[in-house]
């Protein structure tokens, strides 16, 4: 493949363009399967609910962390290479959860999983000098989160048909045979010799954290990540034992919310661009009550199930609208003041994203079993106020800066 061919061309969505965001999207497939058919695997594997939720915590848990540490660690090395590695650990991962003979061998694979999850995310971003032209960066940078969205519209209603007609062990043979063909796509497309420009020592790209910026960022994205899988975690259940959505209808419900999510997420980058630095992130903050009000409406979901309806609908519209602002601060904050940590700073939105999720999962976990599903909203509407609260502090911030 030549390399400046193709980003002199008029193309956007080139052969390895679309093989990049494939494979996104298969990482988010397999992050989001289990939201799909928990209840499958819970009565194959005759335990709770809740055990079940903890396999989304536990991948969360596991994933944070290893954002950080897995770009940095990439960032020295060949690009492609690092790539197809970490690819090949993750169908390795999606093998044992699709052969898992119990549920702690289903978890082993979960965690293997989440150790290359969060970096494939963020070394794909660094092939955008390579791939297309500076002004289509921002939008490269966009279908590449995109693709995780494009699992959640797609891929796990497709998913949960294919659990319900033939088992839940399916929905991940399905992910690994796409991923024998992304990788297939990767080996024919992608160039060689392409190494990350952050290619420099271990310890001092994480000189990024040094900047308090840095850490309002990524607070206001945890606690909105946090306040979305409150209820996200269990939204099948929610579906169908609160809204009361026949099983039959359950993978064109999950379509429908994911189609809300893919639009949050393509709308998120229009966000990005009103402003540079911290403004649209800060912008968020009217979008955050909102998220903060729309849950604490989801416990009279029962009630009024058309109400519930639309509130899941809203809910979804905001689900991802964080993440290209919250790309746009980190980077810029790497540009600015620290060069040699851009890889790792294309990694803090996913990383933050995914402690959200831990929170998030653990503590609708909780509720569940001590208050039941109603009122997981409540407690997901104190943590979007989390958020408003984080970015009134990063303006101030920003305020005695300018001053």
């Amino acid at each position: 493949m030549d390399a400046t061919r193709t980003r002199s061309g008029s193309r956007f969505f080139t052969v390895p363009v679309v093989t990049l965001i494939a494979l996104t999207f298969l990482l988010g497939l397999s992050e989001f399967i289990v939201v799909g058919v928990m209840q499958p695997i819970a009565s194959d594997m005759r335990v709770s609910l809740a055990a079940i939720g903890s396999l989304v915590s536990a991948f969360a848990l596991v994933y944070a962390p290893m954002t950080p540490l897995g770009a940095t660690v990439s960032a020295k090395f060949n690009r492609f290479y690092a790539l197809m590695a970490m690819t090949g650990i993750f169908l390795a991962g999606n093998v044992l959860c699709a052969f898992a003979l119990n549920y702690p061998m289903l978890l082993v694979g979960r965690i293997v999983i989440a150790t290359v999850s969060g970096p494939l995310v963020a070394v794909p971003m660094t092939f955008a000098p390579d791939l297309v032209g500076a002004s289509d960066r921002p939008r490269f940078m966009s279908w590449i989160f995109s693709g995780i969205s494009i699992a959640a519209v797609f891929g796990v209603p497709i998913g949960t048909f294919i659990a319900q007609q033939f088992g839940w062990r399916w929905s991940f043979h399905l992910i690994n045979l796409l991923t024998v063909l992304v990788i297939i796509s990767m080996l024919r497309c992608l160039p060689r010799a392409s190494y990350t420009t952050g290619a420099t020592r271990f310890l001092p790209q994480f000189r990024l954290f040094t900047d308090v910026r840095v850490w309002y960022g990524m607070l206001a994205v945890v606690f909105g990540a946090a306040a979305t899988y409150s209820f996200y975690t269990y939204l099948s259940p929610i579906l169908t034992e609160e809204i009361g959505v026949p099983e039959r209808y359950l993978s064109l419900a999950l379509t429908a919310i994911g189609l809300a999510a893919l639009w949050s997420n393509l709308y998120s980058g229009k966000l990005a661009a009103r402003g540079t630095g911290s403004q649209p992130i800060i912008g968020l903050i009217p979008l955050y009550l909102l998220q903060a009000v729309c849950l604490a409406v989801l416990p009279f979901a029962s009630m009024i199930p058309a109400l519930g309806a639309v509130d899941l609908l809203a809910l979804a519209c905001l689900m991802y609208l964080q993440n290209s602002p919250s790309q746009v601060l980190h980077t810029a904050i790497a540009a600015e003041r620290f060069p040699s940590s851009m890889t790792l700073a294309s990694s803090m939105n996913a990383m933050a994203f995914n402690i959200g999720i831990t929170l998030g999962s653990t503590i609708s976990g909780l509720a569940m079993t001590h208050l039941g599903l109603r009122w997981l909203g409540l407690f997901g509407a104190v943590l979007a106020l989390g958020s408003v609260g984080v970015l009134v502090l990063l303006k101030r911030t920003e305020s005695r800066n300018i001053s």
